[in-house]
C-alpha cells in the first residue's frame, strides 16, 4: 500500500503517513526441525520501544541448537518461538524513523547488582531475543527498546549490521582473554565467531594465531582471515602440530569456540603454564569436561563467554576502520519464506554465515 500524503494543518507542508503495518510474517520454531512461516498480527511498540522492519538476521550456532535439539543447555522450547538474535533493520516511526540500525538482542534491567557493577550481560533479569518468552528477529516487524538500537554508519550494509552481534561476542571473548601484546593465540573452532576472533585477536595485538577446525572450507577461511597455522583436529598429527606452533612453549591464550570436549582438551593442551582458556563454544548437552590434571599442573585460568557487554560502538569501529571484515563471512542469503531451508543449510555447516532477509531486501 502506498503512503498517504496529507498536509500539515499548521504549515501546509505535506506529511507522509507510513503504510499500515497491522500484519506480520514470522518464522516460528514449533519443535525440533519444525519451522513454520505464517502471517500473524504485527507487534505494537510499547513505551520506550520502536517498530523495526527487520532486513537481515544471521543464524547463530545457538539458533541451531534450538532447531536441531529443541533447546540449549538446560533451556527447552516451551512454546512456538521466533528465533534470531543477530539482526538489523529500519526503524518505522518514532524518533528514529527511517534510520538503519543494528539491534542489540539483549535487554538488561539496568537495576540489579550485576548491571550496576558494569556487567549487563550477567543481568539477573535479562531478556534476550529468541529466548524464553521474547520473540526474536525472524519476522517482518519487531518491537524493540529504542535504547537497544544502534544507528548504522554509512558504508555498512544490513547484513553487516546483523554481523555486529557475533563480532561483539568475539570482542567480549578477547576482552576476557587479556591478550598480551605480541602474544601467541589459539582459536579452536573456525565457525563465524572463530573467524571473527582471529581478526579481533590480531587487532588486539596477537603476533601469531593458530586455528583449528575439522571442516576444510572453514580451515581455508581461517587461513584467509589471518591464521598463521591451521590444523585439522581429526588428523593424526594434530597433537604434534599444536606443540610445533610454539616449539613446545604453548600459547598465551586459547579460545575454545567449538562447543566440544575435544576442543576444550586441545585448548588445555596448547596453552602455556599460567595461561588463559576462554570457553565460548556451546555444547550439545549441559555438560563439558576438561583434562583436570593438565589444567591444574599448568595453573590455568578459565573464563566463560556470556554473550557480550556494551561493545556495539567498538564493533562498528573495527568494521568501519577496516580492522575486521564481516561481509565476506555471509555466504548464503534466504527470504523469510525459505527459513526452513536456511536452517537446514546452516545446520549442515555449509558455507560460513547464513542470513535471512525478512523484509525481502
Amino acid at each position: 500500500m502506498e503512503a498517504l500524503v496529507v498536509p500539515d494543518p499548521a504549515t501546509g507542508t505535506p506529511l507522509v503517513d507510513p503504510p499500515p503495518r497491522s500484519m506480520n510474517t514470522a518464522a516460528r520454531l514449533h519443535g525440533v526441525r519444525d519451522i513454520r512461516v505464517a502471517t500473524e498480527p504485527a507487534p505494537v511498540p510499547g513505551p520506550g520501544e520502536s517498530l523495526v522492519e527487520v532486513t537481515a538476521v544471521g543464524l547463530c550456532g545457538s539458533d541451531l541448537h534450538w532447531y536441531a535439539e529443541g533447546g540449549i543447555g538446560d533451556a527447552r522450547i516451551a512454546h512456538p518461538i521466533v528465533g534470531g538474535h543477530e539482526m538489523a533493520g529500519v526503524v518505522r516511526g518514532g524518533p528514529l524513523d527511517g534510520v538503519r540500525v543494528a539491534v542489540d538482542p539483549a535487554i538488561p534491567c539496568h537495576r540489579c547488582d550485576m548491571c550496576r557493577a558494569g556487567h549487563p550481560n550477567l543481568c539477573r533479569e535479562i531478556v534476550f531475543a529468541g529466548h524464553g518468552l521474547r520473540d526474536g528477529g525472524l519476522q517482518r516487524y519487531l518491537a524493540w527498546p529504542t535504547e537497544r538500537l544502534h544507528p548504522l554508519p554509512p558504508g555498512l550494509t544490513d547484513a553487516d549490521g546483523a554481523m555486529l552481534e557475533p563480532l561483539g561476542v568475539a570482542v567480549h571473548a578477547v576482552d576476557l582473554g587479556h591478550i598480551p601484546l605480541g602474544a601467541d593465540v589459539a582459536v579452536l573452532g573456525a565457525g563465524p565467531i572463530g573467524l571473527l576472533l582471529i581478526q579481533v585477536a590480531r587487532a588486539a595485538g596477537a603476533a601469531r594465531v593458530l586455528a583449528t577446525d575439522p571442516l576444510p572450507h572453514r580451515r581455508d577461511a581461517a587461513a584467509a582471515y589471518g591464521a598463521d597455522v591451521v590444523l585439522d583436529p581429526q588428523a593424526g598429527d594434530f597433537t604434534a602440530g599444536l606443540a610445533a606452533f610454539t616449539e613446545g612453549r604453548g600459547t598465551h591464550v586459547a579460545f575454545e569456540i567449538a562447543g566440544t570436549d575435544p576442543a576444550i582438551a586441545a585448548a588445555v593442551e596448547v596453552v602455556r603454564p599460567g595461561g588463559r582458556v576462554v570457553l565460548g563454544g556451546i555444547p550439545s548437552t549441559d555438560q563439558s569436561a576438561f583434562p583436570a590434571a593438565a589444567a591444574r599442573r599448568k595453573g590455568l585460568t578459565f573464563a566463560m563467554v556470556r554473550r557480550m557487554k556494551e561493545v556495539y560502538p567498538r564493533a562498528m569501529a573495527l568494521v568501519t576502520g577496516g580492522r575486521v571484515d564481516v561481509r565476506a563471512l555471509v555466504t548464503h542469503r534466504y527470504a523469510l519464506t525459505d527459513a526452513a531451508e536456511a536452517f537446514a543449510v546452516a545446520n549442515a555447516r555449509k558455507g560460513l554465515k547464513v542470513v535471512i532477509e525478512p523484509a525481502g531486501v
